[in-house]
This record gives structure tokens, sequence and C-alpha cells, in this order.
């Protein structure tokens, strides 16, 4: 099967372009069976690859010659190996359900037929991202989702402030996207070669902690830090919540946001090398895990309560890489794609019978009237609050054991955001669905469970939710861990650059102790203020408390960005506009043409039609000339 891996993104792109084409003419089952079929083949060949697959070698399969430039040669190639087929059954895998959820989302969408191919032109994107033999590929398909988030974040672009979102999220990764081109200049200056089975080999010479190697990842990270959405560059993904919510399912927490944490796993040999890099890694990632949780206490909206989420568990997935556990933090990219997937496409359900309404505030009671919407909610907010046996125990808990190992400090702050995650889920669930409803009579009369083709995806992820841990048992809990052992061969080059945990088990079962007690304790709060205290968060008109006013307008990240950034470059342009541009540049081009107009206007004085003072003026011309030579002999 795998000389049929370049059909997994040519698939996508077809539907892509019939659907393109045919969005005015196609009815709308013929649209989305074509959009889901191009998704869901591909995840059957995928699977198929994954099942044959027993190399321990990456298997090359080059597509043409692409660009040659002096002893620069890169090949148009895809690279099957363990980490992207892995990464080619989850974005085909859970792509296939959010295009079947799509079908009944959007079916009363003007925009049906441009909708799902622009989800096509996505998965494309992200297939080619990491199918990619080297950076230059990835770099194309690292741009290509960029672009299609613009395009589904501003999908109902008629309104004005999802237009702003759109822009907002594509200048936001442009940051980030100059300092991945910048890493690639950087990598054929170093090894010749942009192919990651050149690169790797011959960092075996590369002295760790060098200055160019530093650089290199630091300019990654920085690449990473847009796409994953972390500290500083954060604040686009809560914004891109406008988008339409499969969009929000799909690339905001299944595929296109951890290509960050997936580029840095794929060149785990480079990080390896740049301690100092790790470190920054860790500590932003800590950072942002922490802020990001404590903003998702208070919000209000269902979606940006998700959204925050998406970003604090990134930041776990990044404490992850920087302390080294790779096979860790990709662990959590897997687990996390399940629940979080589950947990965007169970709000869409909420939202779609709520009439589009997305303030937790106007809901309460809705267990009973969402029965199937209910329960797969509940087993997601159960796994990535990380309660056993539920995926994200196992993923969230390997990352702490690894930062425990690491840095006791970095540990206990991250065990803190670990209970907050709790905390704001079980508030996000039972502000939704236990109580009395708080909404309106209106909507209360629509009130009802998805169609078929909306809740067998939440039964899918459900599932996957609650068995998707097991393939990364740890030895404490008499498990082998799989997804370690299969992983091994991508870390042929870094294997003795990368920690290996050490902890004794009594020391793993103390930790595993104090995450799930500290969870249920977290529980068991929300629960005794939200259902037995019935507390309703603060209607916006109401004045909170300082530091629950801080978390609410999350912390002014977008005002002080606003006011050191966006302020002054506002005023530069007014200053360059003003002065320079209509002043100056203008002044002077529109000047010359004032001078010519008036020239012009007292030249033409002299063409009066009078022979005799043509005879006069040709005369003085003449003395002129004679005037002039006199005086140069």
């Amino acid at each position: 099967m795998i000389d049929l891996v370049w059909l997994i993104p040519l698939l996508p792109l077809v539907g892509f372009l019939i659907n393109g084409i045919g969005r005015n003419v196609l009815p709308k089952a013929v649209i989305a069976t074509i959009a889901s079929l191009a998704v869901i083949a591909p995840f059957a060949i995928s699977l198929s690859i994954f099942l044959n697959f027993n190399s321990v070698n990456p298997q090359i399969v080059t597509l043409f010659d692409w660009i040659k430039v002096g002893s620069l040669d890169i090949p148009f190639a895809f690279q099957i190996d363990q980490l992207s087929i892995l990464m080619l059954l989850i974005i085909t895998g859970i792509g296939s359900l959010i295009h079947i959820y799509s079908a009944g989302y959007m079916k009363l969408d003007k925009g049906f037929g441009k909708f799902f191919s622009y989800l096509n032109l996505f998965i494309f994107f992200m297939l080619l991202l990491v199918m990619g033999s080297n950076y230059v590929i990835m770099f194309i398909g690292w741009e290509g989702v960029g672009l299609c988030s613009y395009l589904l974040i501003g999908f109902w672009y008629t309104n004005g402030a999802y237009a702003d979102a759109a822009k907002k999220a594509f200048i936001m990764n442009r940051i980030g996207d100059l300092g991945f081109l910048l890493a690639v200049f950087l990598i054929i200056h170093a090894f010749g070669s942009v192919s990651f089975v050149e690169i790797f080999p011959k960092t075996m010479t590369i002295e760790s902690n060098g200055v160019l190697i530093t650089l290199i990842t630091m300019l990654l990270f920085i690449a990473a830090t847009g796409k994953s959405a972390q500290l500083p560059l954060f604040t686009w993904l809560p914004d891109a919540m406008a988008g339409p919510t499969p969009v929000s399912a799909l690339i905001h927490a299944a595929t296109m946001v951890t290509a960050g944490v997936y580029m840095i796993v794929r060149s785990n040999i480079l990080f390896a090398l740049a301690p100092i890099t790790m470190e920054i890694v860790a500590i932003i990632g800590l950072a942002t895990a922490f802020i990001a949780a404590l903003i998702a206490l208070t919000q209000t909206d269902i979606k940006k309560v998700l959204a925050y989420s998406t970003v604090s568990q990134l930041g776990y997935m990044f404490l992850g890489l920087g302390v080294g556990a790779f096979t860790g933090a990709f662990f959590h990219v897997i687990t996390h794609a399940f629940f979080k997937a589950l947990l965007f496409l169970g709000a869409g359900s909420v939202i779609h019978a709520m009439s589009e309404e997305q303030d937790m505030r106007k809901m309460g009671g809705l267990k009973k009237l969402l029965p199937v919407t209910f329960f797969t909610m509940l087993i997601g907010t159960i796994a990535i609050a990380g309660l056993p046996p539920f995926a994200g125990f196992f993923s969230k808990d390997e990352i702490l054991a690894h930062v425990y190992q690491h840095n006791k400090l970095m540990w206990a702050i991250g065990v803190i955001g670990a209970l907050f995650t709790a905390f704001y889920m079980f508030r996000m669930m039972f502000l939704t669905f236990w109580g009395s409803f708080r909404g309106t009579e209106e909507q209360k009369h629509h009130l009802h469970e998805s169609p078929a083709s909306m809740t067998f995806p939440l039964i899918i992820l459900a599932i996957l939710s609650i068995v998707g841990g097991f393939i990364g048992i740890p030895h404490a809990l008499g498990g082998h861990h799989w997804l370690n052992e299969y992983l091994t061969p991508i870390y042929a080059f870094s294997k003795d650059l990368i920690p290996v945990l050490t902890l004794d088990h009594s020391t793993e079962f103390m930790l595993i102790g104090i995450s799930v007690v500290g969870v249920i304790i977290s529980i068991i709060y929300a629960y005794v203020r939200y259902v037995s205290g019935k507390h309703i968060p603060l209607d916006d008109t109401e004045e909170r408390p300082a530091l629950t006013r801080l978390s609410y307008n999350k912390f002014y990240f977008d005002e002080i960005y606003a006011a050191i950034i966006q302020k002054p470059l506002d005023l530069l342009s007014g200053f360059l506009y003003k002065i320079i541009d209509k002043s100056g540049i203008d002044a002077i081009v529109n000047g010359l043409g004032k001078g010519s107009l008036e020239a012009g206007k007292t030249l033409r004085l002299l063409q009066s039609g009078n022979v005799g003072f043509y005879i006069f003026a040709m005369v003085i011309g003449v003395i002129a000339v004679l005037i002039y030579s006199f005086i140069h002999i």
C-alpha cells in the first residue's frame, strides 16, 4: 500500500477542486459525500499502511525532482515512518468524523459547498505538512493550513468581528512563519540539505549547545509558538472560535495547532542538541498552560472555555517537549485530538440545539433533552480532567512525571494547572447540563437532540476518549507503553541525549495519587459551587472582584498588545502618511505636475499664429546662438 501513498493528499485536493467548482451546482448531499469520501479513502489507505508497516528505517517516496540549485537538491518526496503514519491516522480519522458531522451542522448554510471545499483543502495541506520528507514541503503545508485557517475562521465574513478574527490569526501566524523560513535558510547553511534523512545523520558531528544549532531551534520554536498558540502568540486562537464549530474541532483542536508539536518531535535530534532552547520551550509551555487555565476559569462562552482549554493543553505538550518527554507530548497530541474534538463537536451540538446561543449563563438543564450530547461530552470532560482510566489521564501524567524528574517547582505549577483544568471543565458541564433551563421560551421550544450525522461522530470520539490512553500504559501500572516502543525508530539519533524516566514505581504512584485526588477535589468543589450552590457567573454589567475581572478580561493581553504594538504602529503609519507620503512624496509628484501645467499655460501664449512674431523670434534666436558661439571661441 505504500505505493499508493501519493493518493492520500491527492484525494482531498480533488475533493476541493470538484466541490469548489461545483459549489453552486451540485446538490448538498453530493457535495457532502464527495468531501467525506475524499478523507475517508485516505484514512483507509493510512490504516492499511499502519497495519503493514514494519520498517525501522523511514521509507522515502519520491514523486519527482523539484528544486536543484548547485549542490542543493530538494525532491518532492514523502517520508513514511512511525511518526508520519500516526499523524496520518489522526488527520484523516478525526477529519472523516468532522466531515460527517459537518453535513448535519452546516446543512442550512448558504455556503455549504464552499465550506466543504475549504475543509478538503485544509486536509490536503495538513497531509503535506506531515508527509513531507524535508522542511520545504513541510513549510508548504505549514503555510497552506495557515491560509485555510484564515478562510475558515472568516467563513462568515459578513460579520466584521469574524473577519477581524481571521485577519488576526493570519497575521500572528506570519510572525511564526518568518521564524520557520529563517530556520530553513540556516539549516541549508549548516547541513547543505533540507531532507530529514540527510540532516539528522549529520548532527552526530554537531557540538551540543552550539550557537548555530541553538539559533536554528529557537527559530523553529518561534514558528511553533505561532502555529500552536503559545505565549506570546496565543491570542489568535480564542478569537478563532468565530468560525463554524466543526472548524474549531478540526483546525483548532485536533490538527493544525498540533503542527508545532509534530515539527519539534520530528526535529527531536536538533532540539536535543540545544538544551538552552529546550529549557525555554519548557518555561513557555508551562506559562502558557497555567495562564490559559486561569483565563478559562471565568469564561462564559462555551466555545471560549474550550479554546483556552486548547491553549492550556498545548502548553502541557510544549512543557513535555521542553523536558525531553517527546513521546509523552506526542501521546497527549493523540489523546487531546480525541477528547477535544469530541468536546468541540459536543459544544456545537449544544449551540445547534440552543439556536446558536453560546453563553452558558443562558443554558442549564440540558442533560435530559440532549442525552447523547450530554453523555459523550461528560466522557470527554472526564478524559481531559485526567481521571483514570480515560485517555487524558495517561498522557498528562506521563508529561508531569517527566517534569517532576526535571524540576519539582515546574511540576507543582503543572499540577495546579491540571486542577484548574478539572474545575473549569466541570464548571462548563454543570452550567450547561445541570440545574434549570435559563434561556428563553423560544429556545426551550427549539431544544432537541442533534441528528444522527452529528451524534455518530460524538459516540466514536467518546469511545476513543475512553480507550485511547491504553496505547501508553506505563510500566508502573503493569503496561509496556506500546506508543513508546512504536516511536523508538524516530529517536535513532537522539536516544542518548533524551533523558530517560528513572522514577521508581512508588514515586510514580505518589504523583498519580496527588494528581487524581486533586482532580476529584476540584470536581467536588465545582459541583458544590455550581450545582448545590446554584451559582451563576455574573452578568457583564455587574462589577467583578479584581482577580476575577483580570481572568474574565484575559489579563488584558489584547489591550496590552494594542497599546505597545498596534497604537505605536498606527501613529507611525499616520506620520508616514501625513508627513512623508502626503506632504513629501505626494507634494513633489503633484508639484511637478502642477509646474508642468503652469509652464504649459505660459508657454502656449507664444503660439500666437502671427507670422511676423515668429520671424522676429527666429532672428532673436539666431542672434543668441551667434553671441553664444562668439563668447566660447
